[in-house]
Formats: C-alpha cells, structure tokens, sequence
C-alpha cells in the first residue's frame, strides 16, 4: 500500500516562512565565525592581513593563514557539520532527544582501529590515522548492525541501539587493554582521543570529505522516510513506509557522516546531541529544512568552540573537545530539564 504525500498544513507553510530569513541568519553566523577562525589565535591578525595571505601565501604571515588556520577551518567546517547531521538523522531514527551520533559505535570503533594500527603496525601518521579511523568506524557499525539483525529487530531502533551500547561497551575495553599495555600506544591514543583541530593538516582529507558527502546524500535521501517514522512505527507501515529500508538508510548515513567526523579530528561529543535541538528551535522539525539546518548549526558551534578555546587557553590552547565538554555539559542538562518539564 503506498500513499501520496500530504498536503502542507497551514503551520507547516509558517514553518516553512519563518525558517527562510533564519536560514539566512545561520549562513550569516557562518561567516561570521569562518572569519573569527582566521583572524583570532595567539596571534591576532587584522582581516586585511588576512586576505592579503590567503591571495599570496609568500607573505610573512602566509604560512600561518595556510599551515594553521585555514586546515583548521575546512576541518572545522567538515566535522560540525558531518556531526550535526548525523545527530539529527540519529535522533529522527531513535525518536529519542538525547540520542548520539556515537550511539551506534561508531567512535568505538574508530578509536580501536587507530590503537591496533599504532600498537601491531607502529603507524601513527595522519594519513594512516585517518584511514584506519574510517575502517573502523564502519566495521563497527556493521558489527552493530549484525547483531541487531540476528533478532530480526530492524524496524525498531531499540535493538540497534541496545546492539550499539553493548558493543561499544566492548571496543572500548579492547581499547583501555591495548593503551595500557604500551606506552607508545598510550601516547598516541592520548594525543588523539582528546578531540582536536589543532595541528591537524589537510593531507590525506580527500577520503574523509567523500565519505562524509556519501553520508550526506544518504540522510537526504532519509529525509522524508524521517518524517514519517515520527509518527509512530504502525502509522509509517500503514503509509507504505519501508521500515527496515528507513533504518539502513539512515544507519548508513550516521555512520559515514560520524566517520569521517571521527577519522578527521578524533571523538569529538555533544555536537551531535546539542546541534538538532538549536536548529529545530529556528526553522522546525520537519527533517527537509531540519537537517541541512543542523549542519550548518554543527559547523558553526564546533567553530565557535575551537576559536574560543585558542583564546581562553592563553599559550596553551584548550581543545575544542574540552570545550565542548564543558559547554555541551551544560546544554545536556539544560535539554533534559526541559524534556522533563514538559512530561509534567
């Protein structure tokens, strides 16, 4: 049985009217803090001098424009949007506020594969990180996603995400054993699990970008199954929604947008729970305006924090993941109270 589409009700054409101008106000933040990545760190620099290097890097300060601040910004951009979106299918598919892009094992995963890499190959370089990184990621959502089918629970999300719990629960393990029986292991895993943009380069973020497009077009394509799975699972199969072709979908589109994420800049938290939640305050929760405005909500808090992290930080900058964790903290807290006020 199949059905058409609805037709849009009175407050979705609102919806849709007021998500336009504030469409426009987050392309505005955007620029605002691409421009705030450029110019701000332990040294500030004047937009002028700023464009002045980006169109001659043999300037003096060229290879701090080019060597630091621009990798750090497209990667910056690459990773809160690729999370950002990835939080919002994640929460469409569980119907649960709270949900995580890492929900699904997916940052589990990704660390083990660069310990094993470090502790059995002695490889640490970027490029090695990052492929291995993305291995891992999808090898443990594939893992995840088996054990969910072996209760042929897949038009649920509860087995997907019991499934993802549990083996989470054991990547990690496998991951404090390896990093505490090597020091050189420990190290490297140390330096990579903080979450960072820092020092991080361009070289080698080819795959990472593909896969996180890859990601991208797979949650478009989810987009309207999205919609429907919110109406309950019974109401989508009445409506000839394909459930187990909504959640592979959607499970393939959490899981290389957060690897590429991942692969990039190591686990990076709460972009992914806290990004939904302020785009479907400003344009609503329909998921064809939801999920590119999470994206752009995504990249512009992970830039945020990173800038705010090269000024409080003073010589030592924080990590952007450390800042994240201070203030996603606090939004967590903030989401759950209102969740619970509003069952009241």
């Amino acid at each position: 049985m199949t059905s058409s589409a609805p037709p849009l009700s009175t407050s979705g054409l609102g919806a849709a009217r007021r998500a336009a101008p504030r469409g426009v106000l987050l392309l505005a933040a955007l620029v605002v803090v691409v421009a705030a990545s450029l110019t701000l760190g332990s040294a500030v620099l004047s937009p002028a001098t700023v464009v002045g290097a980006l169109l001659d890097p043999a300037r003096d300060v060229g290879s701090v424009v080019w060597g630091s601040r621009v990798p750090r910004t497209v990667l910056g951009l690459l990773v809160g949007a690729s999370l950002g979106l990835a939080g919002a299918v994640m929460q469409g598919q569980t119907r649960n506020p709270l949900a995580d892009p890492g929900l699904f094992g997916v940052s589990a995963g990704a660390s083990l594969a660069v310990v094993v890499g470090v502790y059995v190959l002695g490889t640490s370089s970027v490029v090695a990180t990052l492929w291995l990184a993305l291995v891992g990621a999808v090898v443990a959502s594939v893992v995840v996603f088996s054990v969910a089918a072996l209760g042929r629970g897949l038009a649920s999300p509860v087995p997907l995400a019991v499934a993802g719990s549990a083996v989470s629960a054991l990547l990690v393990a496998l991951t404090s054993f390896l990093v505490l029986s090597d020091e050189t292991t420990l190290a490297a895993y140390r330096i990579w699990v903080v979450g960072s943009l820092s020092g991080r380069s361009l070289d080698g973020a080819g795959p990472a970008v593909a896969v996180a497009l890859a990601g991208a077009a797979l949650a478009a394509v989810n987009a309207r199954s999205l919609d429907t799975l919110a109406l309950g699972a019974e109401l989508a199969r009445g409506l000839g929604e394909s459930l187990l072709r909504a959640r592979l979908v959607g499970l393939g589109a959490i899981t290389l947008l957060t690897a590429a994420a991942v692969a990039v800049s190591g686990p990076i938290g709460f972009v992914g729970l806290t990004a939904p939640h302020l785009a479907r305050a400003l344009v609503g929760g329909g998921h064809a305006r939801l999920l590119p405005a999470s994206a752009l909500v995504g990249a512009v808090v992970l830039l945020a924090c990173d800038v705010v992290g090269r000024l409080v930080g003073g010589t030592s900058e924080l990590s952007v993941g450390v800042v994240l964790t201070v203030l996603g903290g606090a939004a967590f807290v903030a989401i759950v109270r209102r969740g619970t006020a509003a069952a009241l």
